[in-house]
C-alpha cells in the first residue's frame, strides 16, 4: 500500500488537476485558499480543503521529483550507459560494504579478505563504518577517483546515495548528470531533409540495406536535384538523424550474454522465507476442456515454492509453455496476499498469529487467505529460455531478487519443487476424471472423452487445494533442522518465523504490473502515435500534448518514450504521463470503434504481419489490417462450420489467445479500465464444463466488422451541389437591367454635384 503524496502549495509549485497542469501563483493561508494559473493565462481560485480531498489531484513532477525525475519518466538503470553503469554499481559495492561488511552484499559469498576490520558489522557502528569509507576514498588518487565518480566523497554523501539506494535501487547510486535533460531534434536544411524523406521513401521497397548506402543515396539526391556546392551534413550526423526520425530500423539483438552458472562454495542453510524460492513448470496430466471450443487439452501448470517453509507461494496455469510475462507475474503474485474468493469459509482466511487478519486486509484493500507473501530474494530455475532473456532479468531488477539457474545436471538443486509436483499428483491430480497418468503405456482408454473440468474450474480447484490442504499438511521428512522430531506443516513454519525473523508486510502499489512488462523506448509520431512491434496505437486525449515531441529523458535513450507491452493481448500498450507519472492503455489503431475487438497476442500480430506482407499488400494504417486479422482469427468461415473446419492446432492457438487476454486482465490494477473479453467465466461450483463460446467470439468479430462499416458509412460527407448549367443566369433576369449599386453610384457622384 503506497503513502499519500504531500501536496507542496508554495508559490511556484506545480500541480495536476483533472489532468491539466497548474502553477500555484499566490497563497492565502489568512483564507484557506491558493490561486493557480495555467500556461495560458488563465487563474482560478480553489481552498486547501479541495485540492487535500480532490482524487485527480497530484503534485507535478516538474517540482516535486527531484534530479533525473523532474519533468520526466521515471529515471531506470537501462538509461545508463555501459560505462556509467560499471561506475553505479562500483558505488553500490562501496554502500554494501558499509551497511553489511561485504561488498556483495551477501555474507554467504564473501570476497577474499571480507569482512574487513574497519567494515565489521559484528565490531563495529554504522557511523564507524561510514567515516572508515570516507578516509579510505579521500585516500585514492585525485585523478583516479574522479574518474571513477568517487571524488569529493563526504560523510553526508554516503548518507545520501544510500537514501537513494533504498528507494530507487541501483539506479538511485548514479548522479543525476549523467542523465541529463535531452537537448531537443537536430536540425538540417530543407534540401537535405527532403533528400533524407526522399531515401526513406525509396529504401523502405528495397532489400536492407546499411547506414553507409543511405549516406550514399542521401548524397547523390542532394547533387543531382540542388547541385553539387549544396552542403550535406557528416555520415554520423545523419545516422544520429536518422535514428532519431525513424528509430534504428534494425533487427532485434539477440541475447548477448546468458545467466552465468552459480559457484558452489558449500551447503547453504536456508533459515527464513523468500531466502530461496525455486520456481518450476511441468505440463499437468489431467485433460481438461478449454472455454473457447471445448476441446480437451492438457495444461502446464508453473509453481514458486519457498525452500524455507515449503509453502506453494504462488501458481499459474496456461494452456501453453509459460513465457517470460508469464514468470514476471507469478513473481508478482509472490509479492502479493492471496485474495479471499467467493467460496471461501473463514477457515482459509489469514490464520497466522502475531500479525491479526484485519490489519492485513486493511492494507491490501481486500480479505486476504491464508497463504504467505513476500519478497523473494532468490529465484532459482532451471536452464530454460524462460529464465535466461533480458526481459526477466529487468524483472529481477525491480523486484529487487536474483534468478540462478540451477547447476547443470543437477537436479537436487531444487528437488523440492519437483517433490511438490509429485505430491500435487498423487494427494489430487489422481482422483481427478481425465486423469491421464504419467506414461502412456499406463494411459486410460480414451481420457480425452473423460475430461469434464474446464481450465477456469481446475485453477480454482487447484488454489483451494493448496490453501486448505497444503498448506495445513504435515510436512513429515521436510521439519525443520532446529526441530527434526517436531510436527510441522507450511503454516506452522511461517508462523514461527513470525518469532525468529519477524515479517515485513511490504505490499507492492499496483503500478508494480507495469514495470514487469517488456519496455520499448519509441518516438511518438505527429500523426499515428507509437509504433510497437508493428503495430501502431494512438490515443488523442492522452499524446496530445506529446506528439512529435522528444522525451525529456536522458541518458542512452534520450529523447525517446517508454512504452509497455503485455505480449498477451497486443490489443493496447500502456504510456506512463511524465508530469502525473499516470498510467494510461493506448488502444490498437486498427481497432474498430465500434464492438469489441477479440483478443489476440505476439503470435497472432506476427502472423498478421507475415500474411499482408506474402499477399504483397502495403498498408498505410492498421485498419487496412484488420480485415487480414480477423480473416486470421476465422471470421470468414461459416459459424456452422468453424468447428470442423479448424484444425486442433489452430483451435488450441485462438484458446490461447483467449485465456491468456483473460489473465492479463486479472493481473491488470482495476484503474484505468481496459477492455474485457466477453467470454465468460464458468462458475467456480460447476462439475462439467460449460457450452461452447467459439459462437460467441465468432459473434464478436462480425459485430466489430458490422460496426466499423456503418461508421464509415455514417462519416462520409454529403454529395456537393452541382454547378448551374451555362447560361443559367442570363435566363434567370434581363441582361439589360443595370445593378441597384451601379445606379446609386451615378446619382451620389461628383459629376451630378457640380
Amino acid at each position: 500500500m503506497t503513502a499519500a503524496a504531500v501536496l507542496d502549495l508554495s508559490p511556484g509549485a506545480g500541480l495536476v488537476l483533472d489532468g491539466t497542469e497548474w502553477t500555484v501563483e499566490r497563497r492565502e493561508p489568512h483564507l484557506g485558499r491558493v490561486q493557480l494559473v495555467k500556461d495560458d493565462g488563465t487563474r482560478e481560485r480553489m481552498t486547501f480543503r479541495f485540492l487535500a480531498n480532490h482524487p485527480q489531484c497530484r503534485p507535478s513532477s516538474r517540482t516535486s521529483s527531484a534530479g533525473a525525475d523532474r519533468g520526466r519518466q521515471r529515471k531506470a538503470s537501462e538509461d545508463l550507459k555501459a560505462g556509467r553503469l560499471e561506475l553505479t554499481e562500483l558505488r553500490m559495492a562501496h554502500l554494501l560494504e558499509v551497511a553489511t561488511g561485504f561488498r556483495s552484499g551477501d555474507p554467504f559469498h564473501p570476497g577474499p579478505g571480507e569482512p574487513r576490520a574497519e567494515y565489521d558489522p559484528a565490531t563495529t557502528t554504522l557511523t564507524e563504518r561510514r567515516h572508515a569509507k570516507v578516509a579510505e576514498l579521500a585516500a585514492l588518487d585525485p585523478a583516479h577517483a574522479k574518474l571513477l565518480g568517487l571524488g569529493s566523497v563526504g560523510y553526508r554523501t554516503l548518507i545520501r546515495w544510500e537514501n537513494a539506494r533504498r528507494r530507487f535501487g541501483l539506479v538511485g547510486c548514479a548522479d543525476d548528470r549523467w542523465l541529463r535533460q535531452s537537448g531537443g531534434t537536430r536540425t538540417v536544411s530543407e534540401q537535405v531533409r527532403e533528400a533524407v524523406l526522399a531515401v526513406r521513401e525509396e529504401t523502405k521497397r528495397m532489400a536492407k540495406v546499411s547506414m553507409r548506402t543511405k549516406d550514399r543515396m542521401i548524397r547523390q539526391y542532394v547533387r543531382e536535384e540542388f547541385g553539387p556546392e549544396t552542403k550535406v551534413p557528416s555520415y554520423d550526423t545523419l545516422r544520429r538523424l536518422w535514428q532519431e526520425w525513424f528509430g534504428p530500423g534494425g533487427a532485434r539483438q539477440r541475447y548477448a550474454r546468458s545467466a552465468d552458472l552459480p559457484e558452489s562454495e558449500g551447503h547453504v542453510l536456508v533459515h527464513r522465507p523468500g531466502q530461496v524460492v525455486a520456481l518450476d513448470t511441468t505440463v499437468l496430466p489431467v485433460m481438461v476442456r478449454e472455454h473457447v471450443f471445448g476441446d480437451p487439452v492438457k495444461m502446464h501448470l508453473t509453481l514458486a515454492l519457498d525452500v524455507c517453509t515449503h509453502s506453494l507461494v504462488a501458481f499459474r496455469l496456461t494452456l501453453v509453455s509459460d513465457t517470460s510475462v508469464d514468470v514476471a507475474m507469478v513473481l508478482r503474485d509472490v509479492t502479493m496476499p492471496l485474495p479471499m474468493r467467493a467460496d471461501w469459509g473463514e477457515d482459509l482466511e489469514w490464520p497466522y498469529p502475531g500479525l491479526p487478519a484485519a490489519v492485513v486486509a486493511e492494507f491490501a484493500g481486500h480479505a486476504v487467505a491464508g497463504l504467505p507473501f513476500f519478497t523473494p530474494e532468490t529465484v532459482t530455475t532451471d536452464h530454460g529460455s524462460v529464465y535466461r532473456n533480458h526481459h526477466l532479468v529487468e524483472v529481477e531488477r525491480v523486484l529487487g531478487c536474483q534468478v540462478l539457474p540451477a547447476r547443470v545436471l543437477r537436479p537436487t538443486d531444487k528437488a523440492a519443487v519437483e517433490r511438490a509436483f509429485g505430491v500435487i499428483r498423487q494427494l489430487l491430480l489422481e482422483h481427478l476424471v481425465g486423469y491421464t497418468g504419467v506414461d502412456v503405456a499406463d494411459r486410460e482408454a480414451d481420457p480425452a472423452a473423460d475430461a469434464v473440468l474446464t481450465a477456469d474450474q481446475l485453477e480454482h480447484l487447484i488454489a483451494t487445494w493448496i490453501v486448505g490442504v497444503w498448506q495445513k499438511r504435515k510436512l513429515g521428512e521436510y521439519a525443520p533442522a532446529w526441530d527434526p522430531d517436531g510436527s510441522h506443516s507450511p503454516n506452522s513454519l511461517f508462523a514461527a518465523s513470525f518469532a525468529q525473523t519477524g515479517f515485513a508486510m511490504d505490499i507492492p502499489s499496483p503500478e508494480l504490473f507495469y514495470e514487469l512488462l517488456p519496455a520499448h523506448y519509441v518516438r511518438i509520431d505527429k500523426r499515428r502515435g507509437v509504433k510497437i512491434r508493428g503495430l501502431w496505437y494512438d490515443d488523442a486525449d492522452v499524446l496530445r500534448d506529446y506528439r512529435g515531441e522528444l522525451s525529456m529523458r536522458g541518458g542512452k535513450h534520450k529523447g525517446k518514450w517508454l512504452i509497455r507491452r503485455d505480449p498477451r493481448d497486443r490489443r493496447q500498450v500502456f504510456f506512463q504521463d511524465p508530469i502525473s507519472h499516470d498510467w494510461h492503455p493506448l488502444p490498437w489503431t486498427g481497432m474498430p470503434r465500434a464492438g469489441q475487438m477479440p483478443a489476440f497476442g505476439d503470435a497472432r500480430a506476427s502472423a498478421l504481419l507475415a500474411k499482408a506482407a506474402a499477399a504483397g499488400l502495403k498498408p498505410q494504417s492498421d485498419a487496412e489490417l484488420l480485415p487480414v486479422l480477423l480473416e486470421l482469427i476465422g471470421s470468414n468461415i461459416p459459424v456452422s462450420k468453424w468447428p470442423t473446419q479448424l484444425k486442433k492446432s489452430q483451435r488450441t492457438e485462438h484458446a490461447r489467445e483467449t485465456h491468456q487476454a483473460r489473465a492479463a486482465q486479472a493481473d491488470r490494477p482495476p484503474s484505468p479500465p481496459a477492455p474485457v473479453d466477453p467470454v465468460p467465466a464458468p462458475a467456480a461450483g460447476e462439475e462439467t464444463a460449460t457450452v461452447l463460446s467459439w459462437p460467441g467470439r465468432a459473434r464478436q468479430t462480425q459485430e466489430a466488422v458490422a460496426g466499423e462499416r456503418r461508421r464509415r458509412r455514417e462519416a462520409v460527407r454529403p454529395a456537393p451541389v452541382p454547378p448551374p448549367e451555362l447560361g443559367h443566369s442570363f435566363r434567370a433576369r434581363s441582361v439589360f437591367v443595370l445593378p441597384e449599386d451601379d445606379l446609386e453610384e451615378d446619382r451620389g457622384g461628383p459629376d451630378d454635384a457640380g
